[in-house]
């Protein structure tokens, strides 16, 4: 085991579909010997691609951890890897993944360049603040334009590339790689070595101008950003070692400053060892990062944990996996202390203490286990039941509560029922189970229809839980047709009073509050924003939270038609209570009932998701597209050119594209291709809600 932290590197492999994520994950297996032979993603038989419905669909669904080992610099480097998915649908897998990294691995095609969900995996990695690499693969495909690429890069994604290597011919005549900083050229051998086999050879002649070109470039850029270094650049720039180049480099990609560009064909099996090589000079050590923070639970004050073997426990769970054969699998990422097997480990949310029976390193999946984990690495444990998504796991003596991760709501839904009555607490054990793994899925019980809906990011993620429940929980499922998750909004402010009395043969209940409720201003706040202005006691504290709970539940049935509210802000203002018959129900009733009240006189809107789109098409099929389109109420925000397809950009209610992928065949021969992603809510034209309102109802 290396338990130097200097030579740990956690990171990430993200990109859009198709641009090859698990591809060069593959290879980067195989070259570091984890993996005795490659797995193709085209065969079903990738290592990271490990469930039923990845290997026969060919894309990635859920993140796969894994430990591989590099050696360069006369060092060993343990390199902990996520590969993500890159369809839309499992954007969840991403978030989580990035909230819990120190570097990644930015994967660009050589031919599409920066594409749609490119720009979002980027903007999550940048909210995250974590340092990239980029690596432009697919440089054998017909088309394949690297410099393009570049470009694309700080145009359309505002980053600041560094190119540290050029390709060696494109396309079919793709041979290799020149390394700027060492003036090397990598040239790999097409033979049964599989890529592992190649030569370090002098610069080719005819690119020595274009590598002197670049390579002043890359320079300036760096040397720039230190002024010592500048200073001892112009008296003798020969003295600077390529040792204190990189080391510069390497602070500048950390800081976020640069981001490195490297090329290659993960599936030609060429570019992947000095990829490797760039992970452990350039993205950062879990020392390199800033330390970790939070709050104490206790206190509410603000705390740090730096990496530290010796400091208090912190770790956070990112992602639940149910094992057939081991159970509920947490994974974890250690930012301080250490977990051992066996240790009693204390939960911030549930503030229970439960025991660690199992630790894992986790290959795909497939586990390997350990006696001890410490901090700055990531594994999977086993022995905690009462644990969700994004909790806090610490020191019981010296709490912490690490931020939560932020999940997208979902936009989608579909009615479902078991076939068999035998079957209904089957299906509500494997939707909870489901439930758990994935937090932008949602279930829900509509009370208008009395049907179960199930709640995702789009139809593919709805079609892979349907096709999971009926696999490995062998159930018979009826469905109904996909339905949007439309949100209703009020659109003023009202002040309400109620008053709650219950009297029976014993006890009584009684709970008074005057609110005001209505419109959030505040648009970026989806759900409950709940402001507490009780003064002198007119309601004790502690039922406070109830009242809150009480109109957070309430919020799930509109007035209109039983959509769920979009945001809503209610000011506690006043209240009374009785010292006898109040207690928190009878303020959760309380504010139930005022919720109720207050809807029916609240002006009340209907919004709808709408979403974004991409379409890259042939220019013959564009005026086509473009007019179905506008049918389909869409507005075209604009249009580029990539190679000799367009780029139409445009947002569209996701109401109309239910089933646009045939539609797109059908108009573009085939030769279109599209992809789509949340915007925002936006209201919903009046005919269309009237019509909405009048046939409420989910239909099997």
């Amino acid at each position: 085991m290396i338990n130097n932290l200097l030579n740990t590197r956690n990171i990430g492999i993200m990109a859009h579909i198709d641009a090859g994520k698990t591809t060069t994950t593959e290879r980067i297996l195989y070259y570091s010997g984890i993996n005795y032979k490659i797995g193709e993603v085209h065969d079903g038989a990738a290592t990271m691609d490990w469930m039923q419905q990845e290997q026969e669909r060919g894309i990635t669904i859920t993140s796969a951890a894994t430990t591989t080992y590099w050696q360069t610099n006369e060092e060993k480097y343990k390199i902990n890897i996520i590969d993500t998915p890159g369809h839309v649908d499992f954007t969840i897998e991403v978030e989580r993944s990035l909230r819990i990294l120190d570097g990644a691995v930015a994967v660009f095609c050589a031919v599409g360049g920066v594409e749609s969900q490119s720009e979002t995996v980027w903007h999550q990695a940048d909210r995250y603040k974590v340092p990239r690499l980029a690596f432009v693969n697919k440089m054998d495909r017909s088309g394949a334009d690297f410099l393009s690429v570049v470009t694309q890069i700080e145009d359309r994604l505002g980053a600041k590339p560094i190119v540290i290597q050029l390709p060696i011919g494109a396309e079919e005549s793709f041979s290799g790689v020149i390394d700027l900083i060492e003036q090397k050229a990598y040239i790999w051998e097409d033979d049964e070595m599989f890529g592992a086999k190649f030569s370090v050879t002098d610069i080719p002649k005819d690119m020595e101008d274009q590598v002197f070109e670049y390579r002043e470039k890359l320079i300036e850029a760096v040397i720039e950003a230190d002024d010592n270094m500048l200073e001892r650049f112009f008296e003798d720039r020969s003295k600077i070692s390529v040792k204190e180049f990189k080391y510069l480099l390497r602070s500048m990609v950390i800081s976020g400053n640069f981001v490195p560009v490297l090329c290659g064909s993960a599936f030609k099996n060429k570019g992947i060892q000095p990829m490797l090589d760039a992970i452990c000079d350039y993205l950062p050590s879990p020392l390199d990062v800033d330390a970790i923070t939070g709050h104490d639970p206790r206190t509410d004050e603000i705390i740090s944990r730096s990496p530290d073997v010796d400091a208090p426990l912190s770790a956070m769970v990112f992602k639940i996996a149910d094992s057939s054969f081991i159970g509920k699998l947490l994974y974890v990422r250690v930012y301080s202390g250490s977990i051992k097997s066996g240790q009693m480990i204390y939960n911030v949310r549930s503030e229970k203490k439960e025991r660690i029976s199992r630790i894992f390193h986790m290959h795909s999946n497939k586990q390997t286990q350990i006696e001890q984990v410490d901090a700055g690495d990531i594994c999977a444990v086993v022995g905690l039941k009462d644990v969700v998504t994004g909790d806090t796991l610490c020191d019981e003596k010296k709490p912490i509560v690490l931020d939560k991760m932020q999940f997208p709501e979902p936009v989608i839904s579909i009615a479902i029922e078991a076939q068999y009555q035998a079957d209904l607490e089957k299906l509500t054990m494997a939707l909870n189970r489901l439930a758990e793994e994935d937090p932008s899925f949602i279930i829900r019980y509509d009370e208008n229809s009395g049907q179960t809906l199930i709640s995702g990011m789009g139809e593919l993620h709805l079609a892979i839980i349907i096709d999971r429940l009926v696999r490995e929980f062998g159930l018979n499922i009826n469905q109904g047709k996909q339905q949007v998750n439309y949100k209703e909004e009020f659109l003023n402010t009202i002040q309400h009073r109620t008053v709650f009395k219950k009297q029976t043969g014993g006890k009584g209940r009684f709970a008074e509050i005057v609110v005001s409720i209505g419109k959030n201003e505040n648009t970026e706040t989806a759900g409950l924003e709940f402001v507490n202005n009780i003064k002198g006691g007119a309601i004790p504290k502690e039922y406070i939270p109830y009242i809150e709970k009480g109109f957070k539940e309430s919020m799930q049935n509109g007035p209109i038609a039983g959509y769920p509210i979009h945001g809503m802000r209610v000011e506690l203002l006043d209240g009374s209570y009785h010292t006898v018959d109040s207690d928190e129900f009878a303020f959760q009733i309380a504010a139930g009932i005022c919720f109720k009240e207050a809807s029916q006189k609240l002006m009340t809107g209907l919004l709808e998701p709408v979403m974004k789109l991409e379409i890259v098409t042939p220019e013959e099929y564009l005026g086509d597209i473009s007019a179905d389109l506008n049918r389909r109420r869409a507005t075209i925000l604009g249009m580029d050119t990539k190679a000799q397809h367009r780029v139409l950009k445009a947002k569209v209610p996701l109401a109309e594209q239910f089933g646009y992928i045939t539609s797109l065949r059908t108009l573009s021969s085939g030769r279109a291709l599209f992809s789509m992603e949340f915007s925002h809510y936006e209201t919903v034209p009046k005919e269309i809600k009237e019509e909405l309102v009048n046939n409420r109802k989910f239909i099997f």
